[in-house]
């Protein structure tokens, strides 16, 4: 199947500065695609060069089929995108702004645009606040009367940068079920986000930036299954328990005060457990680390993730 996104050698110079590096991105059709990286990563720029906001210095890139920008106007209207924050007319309704956004649309049918635009308003929460005036809207319903601008169309792609932002716990819930049942409906979403949480319950597939350079990309569970597992065992035989792990084939090993720690591997923990009872090693408790998105992202960038880009 086609991607519905993909780069090749993508390169953005911004004079002797090199923001983006020769990536090659693969979002799958169909996918949730959660897009990481700290702070001056790449990301923004690289959404941008990937919606023809800015041209690349080199490489090129495919979305839906298509090469960009160059058929940036057939392409772009079946994108919906919501890129470093919404823009609205701040002494207009969110109804009027949508509206208006609405009526700039070549491709939308004046004759369905009420419809739309309250069952845009009515899928972020926002049908109750429609005629109050932008001005006054809280930072989340700004953030999330970006996404219903977004949807005032039907979409093959959604781009969200940083979706969440400004969002209470419920509405983050929210947006996490908006994209969960966009996603489920087939819509490919490329969500950029800083909640490693969020990211880590809706996304099928990841890709990691660090300083320009795309430095993981692939299915959520694949990726996380690359950093292997490791157990903690608490027991005064440490040197038996060892002993018996070494044998079973754990590696890195190691032995502190009534504790060994190693790494799984293929070995299943109930087997490690059965070997150790049948040693005769005392077993006080025995903890199994899974990886967590959080350790990836920190041994794939060298450092903790903040909300930047």
């Amino acid at each position: 199947m086609t991607p519905a996104l993909a780069t090749a050698g993508l390169t953005k110079r911004f004079g002797a500065q090199t923001a983006v590096d020769g990536i090659d991105l693969d979002v799958p059709a169909g996918a949730v695609y959660g897009f990481l990286g700290p702070n001056g990563s790449g990301k923004t720029t690289t959404i941008r060069m990937a919606l023809g906001l800015i041209r690349p210095t080199a490489g090129t890139v495919t979305l839906l089929g298509r090469p960009m920008p160059g058929d940036l106007g057939e392409v772009l209207p079946r994108v919906g995108a919501l890129v470093e924050g919404p823009a609205f007319h701040p002494y207009l309704s969110g109804r009027a702004n949508l509206e208006r956004l609405d009526a700039a649309d070549r491709f939308a049918d004046p004759r369905t645009a009420r419809r739309r635009i309250d069952a845009a308003l009515d899928r972020v929460g926002l049908l109750h606040a429609a005629a109050k005036r932008y001005r006054a809207y809280s930072l989340g319903m700004r953030q999330r009367l970006g996404i219903a601008a977004a949807l005032l169309m039907p979409r093959e792609m959604l781009v969200l940068d940083e979706p969440t932002n400004g969002l209470d716990p419920q509405g983050t819930r929210e947006v996490r079920q908006l994209i969960a049942s966009l996603g489920a409906e087939g819509v490919t979403i490329l969500v950029s986000s800083h909640l490693l949480s969020e990211v880590e319950q809706i996304c099928t597939h990841l890709g990691v930036m660090r300083t320009g350079t795309l430095v993981a990309q692939g299915r959520a569970d694949e990726l996380r299954a690359s950093r292997q597992a490791t157990v903690r065992l608490a027991t005064p035989d440490v040197a038996a328990a060892a002993g018996v792990m070494e044998r079973m084939g754990l590696s890195d090993v190691a032995t502190a005060d009534q504790s060994v720690t190693a790494v799984l591997g293929d070995v299943a923990s109930e087997d490690v457990v059965a070997a150790l009872v049948g040693a005769g090693v005392a077993v006080r408790e025995l903890v199994v680390n899974r990886a967590r998105l959080e350790d990836l992202f920190i041994e794939l960038t060298g450092e903790g993730f903040d909300a930047g880009r």
